[in-house]
């Protein structure tokens, strides 16, 4: 596929654009409606028209995690989905991996708005696809991610200093993380609200370390805080799922 086959064909047309599924539902008879995260238009509603159908070429190709390009055109919040087929071998997830992966794709569908671009988001989502497969331990990966998502969306996470005093953290102190501002020291003299961690935990997630188990235990709690409260009223389904298999 060429570069000009790739690029936008007139002002409502993407063709061959690398995309995911996030979600998909029926749609009238035959039809699907699927939630698309793509490269270069970022997540996208759009209907698979006959998708249903047991000889629809789409069948088949409309799989989560399965790297695709497709093809779309319209305006509005509903577009119309004109191709898609694979984009590279399909490696699927299973297990808790696979649980895993579909935590990754509610968190886009609740957090990151329709037509927003985010191409490094994109590409940290196919390498966090990967990086699930072999992990036992998933923690630290969807950490990362959580991290990464919270930056793209703006809200990028203080981790290297006491938002206060302005000093570097320590890793033996214990410290004070306040929704939307950062870490606090808890010698500090003022009452603070917020989740408490050790400065280590704060120093392994500026550099991804996730080897420490308390580092694990803390950044999960700080991390559940953090995408709460920027969900609002928004309940994530596949967290509780998680959290029954005390993996979350």
């Amino acid at each position: 596929m060429t570069g000009d086959e790739r690029r936008k064909s007139g002002a409502n047309r993407h063709d061959a654009e690398p995309a995911f599924v996030l979600h998909s539902y029926p749609f009238r008879e035959t039809s699907l409606v699927v939630e698309l995260f793509t490269r270069n238009a970022g997540r996208i509603a759009a209907v698979a028209k006959g998708a249903r159908r047991p000889k629809s070429a789409l069948r088949g190709v409309l799989l989560a995690f399965q790297p695709l390009l497709v093809s779309w055109s319209g305006k509005g919040e509903l577009q119309t989905l004109m191709r898609a087929e694979w984009d590279g071998p399909y490696h699927p997830l299973k297990g808790l991996s696979l649980l895993c992966g579909f935590y990754l794709n509610e968190l886009l569908l609740k957090l990151l708005p329709r037509h927003d671009e985010h191409e490094h988001l994109f590409e940290t989502y196919a390498q966090t696809l990967q990086a699930l497969g072999p992990h036992d331990e998933p923690s630290g990966v969807l950490r990362s991610f959580e991290q990464r998502l919270l930056r793209e969306l703006g809200y990028a996470m203080t981790l290297d200093r006491d938002i206060e005093s302005g000093q570097p953290i320590a890793a033996e102190e214990r410290y004070t993380y306040i929704v939307e501002r950062g870490p606090v020291s808890r010698t500090s003299d003022r009452e603070t609200n917020g989740v408490e961690l050790l400065g280590q935990t704060l120093l392994d997630m500026q550099s991804g370390d996730y080897t420490r188990a308390l580092t694990q235990q803390q950044s999960k709690a700080l991390m559940r805080v953090l995408i709460n409260h920027y969900l609002g009223d928004q309940v994530l389904h596949t967290r509780q799922l998680l959290r029954d298999l005390q993996a979350l």
